[in-house]
């Protein structure tokens, strides 16, 4: 495929060029739409690369489009050819109308009406010039809030009600000044790009809320974005002045065609074969290493330019700072393993638009060795399933989880073995599974209302419930639970590396025990900004604001235990409760739940990250030097000369030295 050709619609002086990539269309055709109506189908003429072309004079911006293919139907050999089926551009920038899913989309050749009333219209638009090139606002060790577009806003009562469930809306003052009160580095976009609903959803009465099932890559959803790439773009830009990145999530490992019984929209219809992998031996069935029905072929060069147009795109017409790839093995994947050195991996690192900007991997995919945590390499960062798991379990009271939590506050050098830095995105609760404030209070998930009669979502989530399953009001359990949110949030905030937090966790939101909320768009994935725990979100912003201004704590480099230079201190120490090393029998006693971890740096006071996991309270011991003294940074800084804290059960405090 010529690299030369651009795909897509681009406006010219006298019209407007079309061009898109099919190697097994026989016969392929631009189609122009004036509102519903077809009033030209104009026959493509292919290239030796198999970029079909047409150049279309008088054709405007505004103007609406699709194409039709036409090939060989043939499901068992892989192609899926129907020229009654509308297709949307894989080029697509902006489309017309949400997609809708409809039985009739997935209709066999010769068995269904024509699509095109049933299909978006691709627009052609013109762009403007590229953002100024300016680095990522997001630093090494900084805080990623998670969030849902429509979630986030629709109940924001600041927010002007036609603006709610807009990317628009996180532009506005309200939304900055949470987000700068908690010292968000960047915010992680949910998808905004065009989705489908997968086809169980309508008959069940729901629908998808969360937007990982895509159609088009670079088409921002009508419902999200009604205003389009310019309403992403002018959002990035005031969220970079308030000193706040943007990172897309991605999805890139599948499509919302689905399996064999799904509907054609695009890709399926243009060139099955090439676009999604199928099983060597069976070119007709479709490889399900993303557990949604297909899977791309990254390995190929149409999907690899696809997807890096599709990056270099958002980063030069919207500005944003980097991306987060969903099931990212899916993209280092050549049909057989996973390779950290795959073409399309490479690709991203060394592409002169890309290769300065934040990658995050969701290092894992259903599939055989799929999963690659800490497999990356530089500069991806890695969602760390290990450091939510361990550090629940510690403060869930499993037994024998010391020394994983000690690894997991260091920044998970066992997990990016090989290297002085971590990659690790700490993070306690994300948008699948439990929400934070529901680790506390279910131990089992209760996902009924997905319709599934509660067979979907992940059955261990090492929660549990301190003592009622649910909502309660017992004063005594609210207690328990608030005290159990605020330790492992400590833990989050003082532990090494990238964090990451999702939005409404710093407020205590809940999802009523459901932990695969992805087709509820409706209060139980709506932020409710009126009931939320204002006390618990000022704690928050307190952590955050500690986390900001204390460089100890947002490293990346491994601790060694060893000095930074002659005559200093090491700079990673682990003590006992009574400020003794912790040696091999205490590392090993399944029993232990206390220890202190000693930052220091040259030149810097230390610090020290107390944590009692036990239920009882504990005076701890803090080596005190040269007539120095200890404050507690969290929840107060009295000086404690004698440095013996009093550490309350099931708690993690921060202590930093002061000199006399």
């Amino acid at each position: 495929m010529r690299k030369d050709h651009p795909l897509g619609a681009r406006l010219t002086g006298k019209g407007t060029d079309f061009a898109v990539w099919s190697g097994a269309a026989e016969r392929l055709w631009l189609c122009l739409f004036d509102g519903e109506r077809e009033t030209d189908r104009i026959a493509m003429t292919p290239d030796d690369s198999g970029t079909w072309s047409v150049s279309v004079p008088g054709v405007p911006e505004g103007a609406r489009y699709g194409f039709r293919a036409d090939g060989p139907c043939d499901p068992a050999n892989g192609q899926w050819f129907d020229p009654d089926k509308l297709l949307v551009d894989p080029y697509a920038v902006a489309i017309d109308r949400p997609y809708v899913y409809d039985a009739r989309l997935a209709a066999r050749r010769g068995q269904g009406a024509d699509t095109a009333a049933l299909m978006p219209k691709a627009v052609v638009t013109r762009l403007p010039r590229a953002v100024k090139a300016q680095p990522p606002v997001y630093r090494e060790g900084g805080l990623i809030y998670e969030l849902q577009v429509r979630g986030f806003t629709r109940l924001h009562p600041d927010i002007p009600e036609q603006e709610r469930g807009t990317v628009g809306a996180l532009a506005h003052p309200a939304v900055i000044d949470h987000l700068v009160k908690l010292n968000v580095s960047a915010v992680e976009l949910m998808p905004v790009t065009a989705w489908i609903d997968e086809r169980h959803l309508g008959p069940l009465g729901l629908s998808n809320a969360w937007g990982y099932n895509p159609v088009t890559f670079m088409a921002l959803d009508p419902r999200l974005a009604p205003g389009g790439i310019a309403e992403l773009r002018a959002t990035a830009a005031a969220l970079r002045r308030a000193g706040i990145g943007v990172i897309l999530d991605l999805v890139f490992n599948h499509t919302g065609e689905s399996d064999v019984l799904g509907p054609t929209l695009s890709l399926r219809g243009l060139d099955n074969a090439a676009y999604y992998r199928s099983v060597a031996s069976r070119p007709g069935v479709l490889v399900n290493d993303t557990g949604t029905g297909n899977t791309l072929a990254c390995d190929r060069p149409v999907v690899q330019r696809l997807v890096l147009d599709t990056l270099r795109y958002f980063v030069l017409q919207a500005g944003v700072d980097g991306f987060r790839f969903d099931l990212a093995p899916i993209l280092g994947r050549d049909g057989r393993a996973f390779a950290s050195d795959a073409p399309l991996l490479e690709a991203m690192r060394t592409d002169p638009v890309l290769k300065d900007r934040v990658l995050v991997a969701e290092p894992w995919d259903i599939g055989a060795d799929g999963y690659q945590l800490g497999r990356f390499g530089r500069p991806f960062l890695e969602w760390n399933d290990r450091y939510r798991d361990d550090v629940r379990r510690f403060w869930r009271g499993d037994r024998g989880t010391l020394g994983a939590l000690a690894t997991r506050l260091s920044g998970s050098s066992d997990v990016f073995a090989g290297t002085t830095r971590s990659r690790t995105v700490n993070f306690l609760a994300a948008h699948d599974g439990f929400s934070l404030a529901d680790l506390v209070r279910y131990e089992r998930k209760h996902n009924e209302a997905n319709g599934e009669m509660n067979r979907d979502g992940h059955d261990e989530n090492f929660s549990w419930n301190n003592g009622a399953e649910g909502e309660t009001d017992q004063p005594k359990i609210g207690a328990a639970r608030l005290n159990d949110l605020k330790a492992m949030l400590a833990t989050l905030f003082f532990s090494r590396g990238a964090i990451m937090l999702t939005a409404g966790d710093e407020f205590g939101r809940t999802q009523h025990g459901n932990n695969n909320a992805y087709a509820q768009d409706n209060e139980t994935t709506w932020l409710d900004w009126s009931r939320r725990d204002q006390a618990l979100e000022e704690h928050v912003a307190g952590l955050a604001a500690l986390r900001a201004r204390l460089p100890q704590l947002t490293r990346t480099r491994f601790l060694t235990g060893r000095p930074a230079a002659p005559q200093a201190d090491p700079d990673v120490e682990w003590l006992t409760e009574t400020g003794l090393p912790l040696d091999e029998a205490a590392w090993n006693d399944p029993q232990r739940r206390r220890l202190t971890m000693l930052l220091s740096g040259e030149g810097e006071e230390r610090l020290a990250v107390v944590v009692n996991g036990d239920r009882r309270s504990c005076v701890f011991t803090l080596p005190v030097r040269d007539g120095g003294a200890w404050q507690r940074l969290t929840e107060g800084a009295a000086p404690l000369p004698d440095g013996h804290p009093l550490m309350p059960g099931r708690s993690c405090h921060l202590f930093k030295e002061t000199k006399p």
